[in-house]
């Protein structure tokens, strides 16, 4: 199965999460691993399965990410799988009123880029995930690395 793990990363942590990914799914799939703004919609020809993450900046995906998705035509990925995934830094983590609130009406990026990926035409295969970084900066919480290949083994259950 054709597969395109795509991603932005500001401080490589994304990068990290996406290659762990990218690495578990490899058991099942021709694995393409790339930056988004590395990626044309004509690339996805022929792809099955389109995994999408990028850092959470200001409660949303990154510039790059939105870019990419808004450059897949209407239909573009009828019928193609899909998944999401973002880093972003916990609530619990934050203890901030302010975040707090702007978490619970906002959101993260991983959920908004699965929307945008379902309305383009493509299948949800799992949940949206977030995996944890400690400050705004990161580095990755300990243990989110195997989270996220754990998460790649479980996308490559469902195809």
């Amino acid at each position: 199965m054709k597969t395109f793990v795509v991603y932005d990363s500001f401080f490589g942590h994304t990068e990290k999460v996406a290659q762990a990914i990218a690495k578990a799914l490899e058991s099942k799939c021709e694995v393409s691993l790339r930056r988004v703004n590395e990626v044309t919609p004509e690339q996805l020809q022929g792809v099955e399965l389109l995994v999408a993450g990028s850092p959470t900046r200001g409660f949303t995906m990154s510039e790059q990410t939105a870019a990419f998705i808004k450059t897949i035509p209407a239909g573009g990925i009828q019928g193609m799988k899909v998944a999401a995934f973002d880093t972003r830094m916990p609530i619990k983590d934050v203890n901030n009123i302010i975040y707090t609130v702007f978490s619970s009406l906002f959101g993260f990026a991983a959920k908004k880029i699965a929307q945008r990926l379902e309305q383009k035409g493509g299948t949800l295969l799992l949940p949206p995930d977030g995996f944890a970084v400690k400050g705004s900066e990161g580095p990755l919480k300990e243990g989110e690395l195997e989270r996220a290949a754990e998460w790649g083994r479980q996308l490559a259950g469902k195809i």
